[in-house]
């Protein structure tokens, strides 16, 4: 595969990279800095974050809080979760990216090509029709039209509404007094 030069992209990618036998979704988990580490959104269980390799503008992960290999493991609690912040994820990269379709998936187990074998994750990635072009088949070399902090930017503030709306949801409704006889 060839590269485009972008050496503006060296301080990134040089904080982007994990420490050496580091998880880097744990580390993620015990940061205080969501920005530095892309976090979008912090569940009871899970967290998701943006892809620092991303398939497409928008690619983000979900992962579970705790250090857990293999999906068989994750309790009924964090299936649950998972799947709600699975639908929130397309409910907020469909209004922020307007995609034709999405990818998603978990690798599980480095020969499955998961990047980070210890701690599963889901992969949700915004689709369109005809992103799949001649750049990374004929030149092998992707092109991207949004870096992650536009990418954050742009996701926060609606993951910050999804956060709002399921505390909401989450409220008991008052109920109505009952009419005075």
């Amino acid at each position: 595969m060839r590269y485009i030069s972008a050496p503006w992209r060296a301080d990134y990618v040089c904080r982007a990279l994990p420490a050496k036998g580091g998880c880097v979704f744990c580390e993620a988990v015990k940061s205080r800095d969501d920005r530095a580490s892309a976090v979008l959104y912090r569940g009871r269980r899970h967290i998701v974050l943006l892809n620092r390799y991303p398939y497409t503008p928008g690619h983000v992960m979900i992962a579970p809080r705790r250090h857990v290999a293999d999906f068989v493991e994750a309790g009924a609690g964090e299936r649950a979760e998972l799947a709600d912040l699975f639908q929130a994820a397309l409910r907020v990269l469909g209004r922020a990216y307007a995609p034709h379709g999405f990818n998603a998936g978990m690798n599980i187990g480095a020969s499955a090509g998961a990047g980070v074998a210890g701690h599963y994750h889901l992969h949700v990635v915004p689709r369109w029709t005809g992103d799949s072009n001649f750049m990374p088949l004929i030149g092998a070399t992707k092109v991207f039209i949004e870096d992650l902090d536009q990418s954050y930017r742009k996701l926060r503030p609606l993951f910050d509404e999804e956060k709002r709306r399921r505390e909401r949801a989450g409220r008991p409704r008052r109920r109505a007094a009952a009419p005075s006889r």
